[in-house]
């Protein structure tokens, strides 16, 4: 074969694997680029705070540029900090069917408005509801917690995701306390 056969088909190959590289990978940097290369990208990354708050919050996330590893995006505002009067409530006993009400205070102790996207319960009987609007650096609020305990006999531990613009983007609250089981009725003659 001659040689500039052998060139024409070394570069359609060369050209084909950066098509391949393109279409499956975003790009020649990423298909070659190692997770070092991806650190130190995630390192450079700018911000009022020389990038800080981002680059924590993207590593404890996971949520590196990238990778597309988590799908989880950060909050487009400044970061800020949620401080709660308490994490964690215990109801205590209560019977079968008591729908548990309790409301966590906290307080924006950081220097931006806090806003909260997101408040989710572990499962469908939590039902967490937070305040809608920005709460003000200073300013206090309110997130309050149901937990409907039918059909939840014995003890109990839910917890509620709360999602906003502070470092980590999410805290936890915890709801605990031991449900009774209803009584089983007697049955009439022995059965």
């Amino acid at each position: 074969m001659e040689k500039s056969k052998q060139i024409q088909i070394g570069l359609l190959a060369v050209l084909a694997l950066l098509l391949i590289a393109n279409l499956f990978g975003g790009g020649i940097k990423n298909w070659l680029g190692s997770e070092g290369d991806k650190i130190r990208e995630a390192a450079a990354m700018s911000g009022s705070d020389g990038g800080v708050a981002q680059r924590q919050a993207a590593f404890s996330t996971g949520n590196i540029p990238g990778t597309n590893s988590n799908a989880t995006q950060l909050p487009n505002v400044p970061t800020t900090q949620i401080k709660y009067a308490e994490e964690s409530y215990d109801f205590g006993v209560v019977n079968e069917g008591t729908v548990v009400k309790h409301v966590f205070k906290f307080t924006n102790t950081g220097s931006e408005p806090l806003i909260i996207s997101n408040a989710k319960g572990s499962c469908g009987c939590t039902v967490p509801t937070w305040p809608k609007q920005p709460v003000p650096p200073g300013g206090q609020g309110e997130i309050s917690v149901e937990f409907d305990t039918k059909g939840k006999p014995a003890r109990q531990s839910k917890s509620v995701t709360v999602t906003a613009n502070t470092t980590p983007t999410d805290t936890h609250l915890e709801i605990t306390g031991e449900v009774r089981s209803k009584e089983q009725p007697v049955s009439k003659g022995g059965k």
